[in-house]
């Protein structure tokens, strides 16, 4: 019966198009995507209808009976496609009448019961009558005191003025005593009509919390439902639970949120899992995947339309470590331990500037990967004493200060929190950017978070992200050599905040300036390098009070 999942490739394909077998499977955290994965991609992106909302797709391409071809997938649920030409879920769990749909029914019932009871006339009541008590209480109180208060200053005067007789002055002493009872009393009076009220609210928001711990443990027993019964297959045959896969993983690595060992919502329904599931389980042999985004970015995660983009950590990074075991799979290079050389500008006894070369690591890694910090610490034979004052990605080169002892560190570290330090970087990006309309030199305010499922990636957050702000100038065009680009625009980059990945996500963002840096993996295109530079570096000297200034060009 034929398999109308797989595509085969036509026999017109040049031979740069054609896969050899015996090369490594490319590596679905960084790659760029092969020759035949392109015209997958190509062939499935002419049949797929426009989309309100934007959705990553991905093929893989396969060897089955000696016969070249692909298989499509789309990430989580999808309506307007024919199925069958996309690989299934995992575990379709969707069945209308099936144990998840009616246990999220179940769930569904529990957030009406919650709203119902928010919205509802009695709640709402209580809680006004609560807060007009307080404010009520509150008055009243204010009242008494401020009674009590100039009743005090008038008997006070009258006893500086005047000569009282002793009925007086017990008059006046009763007088205090009972304005003082009358504080007394209008707390008291008030604290009862305070507690009736609160245990009032109390009752309501007590059926609210149970319903919601009621909700989370419902919630938390049919995720683990779930992802017990989405069983992957891996390379060698073996099959595990979604859960087990996580588990294993993470399986003596520390962490300080144990919510790590969970699978997040979502996993397992990635194109890359379920494409190699299938393969696997249809005894075909993936030769390269990649994965594409279609249609309109979202407002906080930076997607392209048609641009390539590698698995995710946090959904994927388990999941696709355990079912490429035993395949030939291309090392990762943000992975890789390659030795190059650190390149000082300037040196004296209390700090050092050094020019780190693209794909260096500022501080030690969990791979052990050489880096800034190690090649000085064995330099210096420095043991505790901090060294690195700010840092650079690892796909960025340039100007780095680093220190040499606890004081110079200490006062670096207190310019860069005062942002008294003047930074200059160089990049290149898209020359779409000339089309765009946008003013030619500005400032940029996006406000930034982690993306916590798949860091270090950060996203917009208009709401609860952090101020990062960018002043930006476009130099001009440029050609360059690289085997992905020939034309390129630089562009000068100032940033007034420094958070993390902040000029590649100012620049790539529709409301940055919408053109990715080249070679920027996470929000971009795959280039020869991530074409970002530290050009120049001012701050003043923390020994000599001397202003200090370094540029260096960059190697592109």
């Amino acid at each position: 019966m034929q398999d109308l999942r797989f595509h085969p490739f036509t026999n017109s394909l040049s031979p740069m198009e054609r896969e050899k077998e015996n090369e490594p499977f490319n590596n679905p955290f960084f790659y760029a995507p092969s020759p035949l994965c392109i015209v997958a991609a190509n062939q499935l992106q002419s049949s797929l209808p426009a989309l309100c909302e934007g959705k990553m797709f991905g093929v893989l391409v396969v060897e089955k009976d000696g016969n070249l071809g692909y298989l499509q997938a789309y990430s989580g649920q999808m309506e307007g496609v024919n199925e069958d030409e996309f690989v299934p879920p995992v575990f379709d769990y969707l069945q209308p009448h099936g144990y998840f749909k009616s246990r999220e029914k179940e769930i569904s019932d529990i957030n009406r019961q919650i709203s119902y009871i928010h919205a509802s006339k009695a709640y709402q009541f209580a809680r006004e009558r609560l807060d007009n008590l307080k404010q009520e209480a509150e008055k009243a109180i204010r009242v008494k005191r401020e009674a009590m208060t100039m009743a005090k200053a008038l008997r006070d005067k009258r006893r500086e003025t005047a000569l009282l007789s002793e009925a007086e002055k017990k008059e006046m002493i009763k007088q205090s005593q009972f304005l003082k009872a009358e504080v007394r009393r209008t707390k008291k009076a008030y604290a009862e009509l305070l507690e009736k009220a609160t245990a009032t609210v109390f009752d309501f928001e007590r059926r609210i919390a149970e319903l919601k711990t009621r909700r989370k443990l419902m919630s938390d027993h049919l995720q683990s439902w779930l992802f017990s019964h989405f069983v992957l297959r891996n390379a060698c045959g073996e099959a595990k639970s979604v859960i087990d896969i996580f588990h294993d993983y993470y399986n003596g690595k520390s962490f300080k949120n144990s919510s790590f060992l969970d699978p997040p919502s979502g996993a397992g329904e990635c194109c890359e899992p379920k494409l190699l599931h299938y393969a696997f389980c249809h005894g075909m042999k993936p030769l390269s995947i990649a994965m594409f985004w279609w249609g309109a970015s979202p407002k906080t995660e930076i997607r392209h339309h048609k641009h390539f983009y590698p698995a995710c950590n946090g959904k994927c990074k388990p999941l696709l470590t355990w079912m490429l075991k035993g395949m030939n799979v291309e090392n990762n290079p943000l992975e890789s331990n390659t030795s190059q050389s650190l390149d000082i500008i300037y040196e004296d006894e209390w700090l050092a500037i050094v020019n780190k070369p693209s794909g260096m690591l500022t501080i030690p890694g969990r791979t052990g990967r050489e880096s800034v910090e190690s090649k000085l610490r064995r330099r210096w034979e420095l043991r505790d004493t901090p060294v690195i004052v700010h840092r650079l990605d690892m796909a960025t080169s340039g100007l780095l200060v680093v220190a040499k002892d606890k004081r110079t560190h200490a006062m670096l570290q207190e310019q860069f929190k005062k942002r008294t330090v003047g930074k200059r970087y160089s990049a290149l990006i898209s020359p779409s950017f000339l089309t765009s309309g946008l003013s030619h030199e500005g400032i940029l305010s996006i406000p930034l978070r982690p993306d916590p499922l798949d860091r270090p990636r950060q996203v917009a957050d208009f709401t609860g992200g952090k101020e990062a702000v960018t002043r930006y100038r476009i130099i001009g065009m440029t050609t360059i050599n690289d085997s992905h680009f020939t034309k390129a625009l630089k562009v000068e980059l100032t940033p007034l905040t420094g958070r993390t990945h902040q000029l590649r996500v100012h620049c790539a963002h529709p409301d940055g300036l919408n053109a990715p840096i080249l070679g920027d993996t996470l929000y971009g295109k795959a280039a020869d390098r991530l074409y970002l530079h530290a050009e120049y570096l001012r701050f003043t000297h923390p020994a000599t009070g001397e202003l200090k200034q370094f540029e260096v060009l960059p190697p592109f």
